[in-house]
């Protein structure tokens, strides 16, 4: 058996048990028996809370995952991610700004809707300040261009926030956190990061074949403009969707890939759907440990992955650039 077949193996245990732990992890363990004892007083913790939050982290770790494959695939830069360079970021500013004008606490498709435009925005950008097949130095620059730009609106946001309810709710979305989700949430970014996940997958032929450049591409059929397009949508609706629930949740898409691609190879196309397994285990398991840290409440998931995905950032940069020096 090939490695690339033990790792996906491997992937789905991994999801398999982290998704039954979820279900029973945190300040109060909740037994799998409560499934046959509906009339159980645990029961609504489980239904209620663990079951949408555990979905909830299984869709959109696999979104954020495949999402920092596809992006890494094509640009052909090792640090492409939705996260790192803004466009989690802008999704987040989006849906800020319909929490600043109060439109998202009347209608919450609406905070959904302006997150994916301006993820669909971020990713527009990105690819037109750096270019395909950018440099490190540029596309690095690029994505520290969206993310100010976004710290920019959200500040602008927060010191401006009309009411003490809209200025919390901002700060909610920035830090990111899978806490108190319903299945009415599960049902509003489901379906969206579904449609992306798919368009994603969809892009696999394309990302195999632009690696041997545009030129290549065109040789072998593919429509690079096509491509950059469903590529966009794509990754709007997998971060947008993402972030209209939950808030931001950064790194994953730079960290899964990198740790995968020795184990299944790095044919771009080839990495997504271990790269969405991988995404949905990385964050379950962060999830439930946020969930058991000590005192009454619970670090944000977002922070978490922040305080993982930062020093792992720093790394991958020295280490490539002591290997481009």
């Amino acid at each position: 058996m090939s490695r690339r077949v033990l790792t996906l193996v491997g992937l789905w245990v991994w999801v398999v048990g982290l998704s039954v732990l979820s279900l029973m992890a945190g300040k109060v363990w909740v037994p799998l028996s409560i499934w046959l004892e509906p009339h159980n007083p645990l029961a609504p913790i489980l239904f209620d809370l663990r079951l949408p939050r555990t979905l909830l982290a299984l869709i959109i770790g696999a979104a954020l995952g495949m999402a920092g494959a596809a992006m890494q695939g094509y640009t052909r830069n090792p640090l492409a991610d939705p996260g790192a360079l803004g466009v989690a970021s802008m999704a987040a500013l989006g849906a800020v700004l319909t929490l600043y004008f109060g439109a998202g606490a009347q209608q919450p498709w609406i905070i959904a809707v302006a997150a994916m435009i301006g993820a669909l925005i971020a990713v527009g950008l990105l690819i037109a300040l750096a270019g395909e097949g950018s440099s490190l130095v540029a596309f690095v620059l690029s994505g520290v261009i969206l993310q100010t730009l976004a710290a920019a609106g959200v500040a602008l946001a927060l010191s401006l926030a009309p009411n003490p309810w809209a200025k919390d709710e901002i700060i909610t979305w920035l830090m990111g956190a899978l806490t108190d989700r319903s299945l009415g949430d599960l049902a509003l970014a489901g379906p969206l990061i579904l449609v992306g996940l798919a368009l994603l997958l969809a892009l696999a032929p394309a990302l195999d074949a632009l690696t041997l450049g545009e030129t290549g591409a065109r040789s072998l059929g593919i429509d690079p403009g096509r491509t950059r397009v469903l590529l966009a949508l794509g990754i709007a609706l997998t971060a947008g969707a993402g972030v209209a629930v939950t808030g931001v949740i950064g790194f994953v898409g730079l960290i899964v890939p990198h740790l995968l691609r020795p184990l299944v190879g790095a044919r771009p196309g080839g990495l997504l759907i271990p790269s969405a397994l991988g995404g949905a285990v990385l964050v379950m398991a962060a999830d439930i440990a946020v969930r058991l840290t000590p005192g009454a409440g619970e670090v944000k998931l977002g922070v978490a992955m922040a305080l993982l995905g930062g020093p792992f950032f720093l790394i991958l940069l020295l280490s490539m650039r002591r290997r481009l020096g």
